[in-house]
């Protein structure tokens, strides 16, 4: 397994991590997430990701469970929740001071443990000021709770904003953030998130490396039974896919599945690699809800040095999205 610095910080996680979004709690019970977990972990994993707002906050206490029953060692992990959807009432939302606390507290907790490695805000909230969100996260930093705190799905602006005020107020300024990444969705990590490595050495938990399984290459055929986008309450993300764009999108897939036949490796290798390619992301969050599935994941990182210069080129060629001011990488 490779290890990056977050970022700037000193903190190194797994080039690959786990994450537990759709699956614990879903698709996962806790036998399944002891193995899973295990073998993450025996394969060189050490940051397991989660958030209050999956399934509401049952992943959490599955994920505690499990780690708990490993008897996994504290200083050889890293864990993570995200605030922000913690419940129906108006305390309950958001990124309000009161919130960030409770839903802190609350993770502490879920998943058994006496501090958080990484801590993020899971969406800009326009009704909070985000200085009320820095001075919170700060505070629980103070208190020992926070070791990290971040973003996920944030504008870089929110995040310049985030900073200057951190600066400007002495307060501790965001770390990471969490955005979606892959072949498929590249703007916002390779061009608009330019200047936050730059000026803060922001680092990147990304996540969906695979487009939700698409960049797997098994939809290719139309939706099995067993799979995300056949889940009950996941609609949304069947109907983004069976659009025209989605469509579209789906040409650029079998484009991709041609070339990695050609590498003699499988598309969701040639995905993942692809992912690591990118010296600005610091681990990629990898979901699975079988062991052979995570087995195989883990397996990406040997591809790596297939994706030589002319290879990401071809990459390239098939994907026809490369963002207009990219960040140099892949050469």
């Amino acid at each position: 397994m490779e290890y990056r610095r977050l970022g700037k910080a000193g903190l190194k996680v797994s080039a690959l991590s786990l994450g537990s979004w759709v699956t614990f709690g879903k698709q996962v019970d806790m036998t399944d997430a002891k193995e899973l977990l295990k073998t993450g972990y025996d394969a060189g994993i050490n940051f397991f990701d989660n958030a209050e707002g999956y399934e509401a906050g049952e992943s959490e206490k599955i994920m505690g469970e499990a780690i708990a029953g490993l008897g996994l060692a504290r200083d050889t992990y890293a864990v993570s929740s995200k605030v922000f959807w913690g419940g129906s009432k108006p305390t309950q939302m958001g990124l309000s001071a009161k919130h960030v606390r409770d839903a802190c507290d609350a993770a502490l907790i879920r998943l058994k443990v006496d501090y958080l490695d990484l801590f993020y805000c899971h969406r800009p909230d326009i009704d909070t000021p985000i200085e009320e969100t820095v001075r919170a996260m700060h505070q629980l930093v103070l208190q020992g709770k926070v070791l990290y705190w971040g973003t996920s799905e944030w504008s870089a602006q929110e995040i310049t904003a985030a900073h200057a005020i951190a600066r400007q107020e002495h307060l501790t300024p965001p770390t990471m953030e969490q955005p979606q990444y892959n072949l498929l969705h590249r703007e916002k990590v390779e061009a608009e998130f330019r200047p936050l490595y730059e000026n803060y050495g922001m680092g990147t938990t990304i996540w969906s490396p695979l487009a939700s399984g698409l960049l797997t290459g098994k939809y290719n055929d139309g939706i099995p039974d067993d799979s995300r986008l056949a889940l009950p309450g996941y609609e949304w993300l069947r109907d983004i896919w069976s659009s025209e764009d989605g469509l579209h999108k789906m040409a650029k897939i079998r484009a991709l599945g041609a070339l990695a036949a050609e590498l003699e490796i499988s598309l969701t290798h040639l995905s993942v690699a692809w992912c690591l390619k990118n010296p600005n992301v610091s681990t990629v969050i990898l979901g699975a809800s079988k062991l052979a599935q995570l087995e195989d994941n883990l397996k990406a990182v040997d591809c790596l040095p297939l994706l030589t210069p002319e290879v990401m080129e071809r990459i390239e060629i098939c994907v026809d999205n490369r963002p207009a001011a990219p960040a140099r990488w892949g050469q």
